[in-house]
C-alpha cells in the first residue's frame, strides 16, 4: 500500500487550497471590475470631451489585455485548485503524476495545486 497524508494533513490542505481559492476569486473579481465595467474614457481618467491620442488608446489597450491575461491565468489556477479537492477527495491528493511518490508536504503548502514532486517537475522543465 503507498504511503498517504493523514486526515489531520489532508484537513490542513482542505483549508489551504480554499484560502487560495477565496484570494483569486477576490483577484478575478477585482481585474474584472477595473478592466470589463470602465469604459476607455473612465479607465484613461480622461472625463472631457476631447478625443484620445493614438499613443494613450494603445496604452490602454495594452493594459486592458494585460489585466484580462491575468484574470485568465487566475482561473487556471483556480481550476487547478478544484482540482486538487476532488482529489483529496478521492484520495489521490499529494501523490507525484510520474513516480506516484509523495510530493513534500511543504512543496504542497506553497503550491497546493502541484501534481509533481520536485525532482519530476525539475525534470519536465528541462525538456
Amino acid at each position: 500500500m503507498k504511503k498517504k497524508y493523514t486526515k489531520k494533513d489532508l484537513l490542513e490542505f482542505k483549508k489551504i487550497i480554499q484560502k487560495k481559492k477565496e484570494v483569486i476569486t477576490e483577484d478575478i473579481d477585482r481585474i474584472s471590475e477595473d478592466t470589463l465595467k470602465k469604459t476607455q474614457k473612465e479607465a484613461s481618467g480622461d472625463i472631457s470631451g476631447y478625443s484620445y491620442h493614438m499613443a494613450d488608446v494603445a496604452t490602454d489597450n495594452y493594459d486592458r489585455e494585460f489585466s484580462l491575461g491575468l484574470a485568465s491565468h487566475e482561473r487556471k489556477i483556480l481550476f487547478e485548485l478544484d482540482d486538487a479537492m476532488k482529489k483529496i477527495e478521492e484520495g489521490t491528493f499529494g501523490v507525484c503524476e510520474e513516480c506516484e511518490s509523495l510530493i513534500a508536504k511543504n512543496r504542497l503548502k506553497a503550491v497546493p495545486n502541484a501534481r509533481l514532486c520536485v525532482k519530476c517537475q525539475e525534470k519536465k522543465e528541462k525538456k
